[in-house]
């Protein structure tokens, strides 16, 4: 087999021929549904602008605007373009972007498609792109700014293999990525970071873990004591940083999905307010005997609902021991009162939770214990999460529920030894074969669980294998590759971009979040 080269400007790097390449060496991540090119070369001008006319969403729309200065500075990679382009006919004056929806809302189902054509003559030329919708327009320059590569001969930006075809949209609609910052706090900039990278892999959910039983960093103004349950004074989330991270991904594209995770895993919330918990020596589940429980439910997510405006919450419901409701005398007593047993109240607790949510507006997403102990007695608006393994998501469709996958022997980024090798080639719609039920799988996620990351290692825990479930989730099904050494080559490339672009992804040849093991350049690592 051949060598396949890969270049960047005027360095070219051999790889080795069992990293594989695609047999057109389109080196885009991930794959669009569709891609034809040609041969030529075009500069990028120095005054390179956006056009807008024809479009119903203005060039002044801040998030068209935004998103194509971002990526102008991608392409530039924050360097000083100096060369002079004195070639007559090959310059690229610029993209002639027509959104057909003047609505910029950001909602779940969105419509990403986009069509991105360079041609390779014109006066001028510019690049043509057309969407349903601005988020659209954001994914097609993502993927122009990866056409793009600096010669550091000339100090000018390089086209190449002009004329370009590009039509694409995602295969999901839910392309999920979790951070945990109850286990370690993050900071701000650092889940900025890595909302950025995931706007360069066509992610589209964040999916924040804000709290758990180890503590409870976010101010809720109806409950203000809630946060004392936060490790320290510093390590907590104001409304106003927790309305920045909403609006940050916004204007990228990205909707944040918040998450409370009850009835267990609350732990914290009894600093605050210890009435919550069913005693001072047995601390979860949270006390379902208490109205006060369900009333601070009711504050986190009316609070919720003003600050993080995507279609569904996250109720948790996973991992819940319920022995503590038996062991307290009170609880124990509100039970018989009742006539419920324990599992009967862990559903009483769920369903009450979801009933709230729905008050808020929100459709509520469920880890999948509560599927497997309650099945179709949850709400029918209920997305049961998947983590536990395989097997679940084709019983929760068959349900007529909907569901996302994030099997944990797959999608865990905490699991070190798991490669990216099996985050590519983990298929969602694996032994569901029935296309009505198909369509119930909306999306998958992969999680970044907090215990062993903290602002000194999460990019490179997340990156590139996260980058490698993107394209699973955004590629048709026909366009992935069988084998990943087929895909090597490009990925090494984009967690190189990724590098450039000041994203700490580890090395493609390490498992986890390894280092490179010795000298070389990035794209052999």
């Amino acid at each position: 087999m051949p060598l396949a080269l890969v270049a960047v400007g005027f360095v070219v790097v051999a790889l080795l021929a069992n990293s594989g390449a695609l047999a057109d060496d389109v080196n885009l991540w991930p794959m669009p549904v569709s891609v034809s090119r040609g041969s030529h070369t075009l500069y990028l001008s120095r005054d390179f602008a956006l056009k807008t006319d024809g479009s119903k969403l203005s060039g002044e729309s801040g998030i068209l605007k935004d998103g194509f200065e971002r990526m102008v500075e991608l392409v530039r990679e924050s360097r000083a373009i100096e060369g002079h382009v004195k070639t007559s006919g090959n310059v690229l004056a610029g993209l002639h972007v027509v959104v057909s929806s003047s609505d910029d809302a950001l909602y779940y189902g969105v419509d990403e498609s986009y069509k991105l054509s360079i041609p390779a003559s014109g006066d001028p030329i510019y690049g043509h792109i057309e969407a349903a919708s601005v988020y659209g327009a954001l994914h097609a320059f993502q993927t122009f700014s990866q056409l793009c590569n600096l010669n550091f001969k000339t100090r000018t930006v390089e086209l190449h293999a002009a004329p370009w075809d590009i039509h694409d949209q995602p295969r999901f609609s839910y392309r999920g990525l979790l951070i945990d910052t109850s286990r370690h706090y993050q900071p701000l900039s650092t889940i900025k970071k890595v909302i950025d990278a995931m706007a360069y892999s066509k992610l589209n959910v964040l999916h924040w873990h804000i709290v758990d039983r180890e503590s409870f960093p976010i101010e809720i103004p109806s409950y203000p004591k809630l946060w004392n349950g936060a490790y320290s004074y510093y390590e907590r989330y104001t409304v106003a940083d927790a309305q920045e991270v909403v609006q940050y991904a916004g204007i990228r594209g990205i909707n944040v999905l918040a998450e409370i995770d009850v009835p267990g895993h609350a732990t914290s919330w009894g600093i605050g307010y210890p009435s919550l918990l069913p005693s001072a020596k047995c601390q979860e589940p949270l006390d379902v005997s208490n109205e006060f429980t369900f009333k601070v439910i009711d504050g986190i997510l009316a609070d919720f609902s003003k600050v993080f405006k995507f279609k569904f919450v996250h109720l948790g419901g996973d991992e819940v021991d319920t022995s503590c409701w038996v062991t307290s005398p009170h609880v124990k007593k509100w039970l018989v009162n009742h006539k419920m047993n324990e599992s009967e109240a862990y559903k009483y607790f769920v369903l009450r939770a979801q009933s709230i949510a729905a008050k808020h507006g929100y459709e509520p997403i469920n880890w999948e214990e509560t599927f497997n102990n309650f099945g179709n007695e949850l709400n029918p608006k209920t997305v049961v999460h998947n983590w536990l393994g395989g097997g679940v998501a084709p019983k929760v469709v068959a349900a007529g529920l909907r569901c996302i996958v994030s099997n944990q022997d797959k999608w865990y980024l905490d699991h070190l030894d798991t490669t990216w090798q099996e985050f590519y080639m983990n298929e969602p719609l694996t032994n569901i074969s029935i296309p009505k039920q198909q369509k119930l799988i909306i999306g998958g996620e992969v999680c970044m669980w907090g215990e062993t990351v903290d602002a000194s290692n999460i990019e490179q825990t997340i990156w590139p294998r996260a980058a490698a479930a993107a394209e699973r989730l955004w590629t048709p099904l026909e366009k992935l590759a069988n084998d990943p050494k087929l895909v090597t080559a490009r990925l090494a490339r984009f967690r190189c971009l990724l590098n450039r672009r000041g994203v700490a992804a580890a090395p493609v040849s390490a498992p986890g979040r390894g280092a490179p093991l010795g000298k070389g350049s990035c794209l052999e690592q």
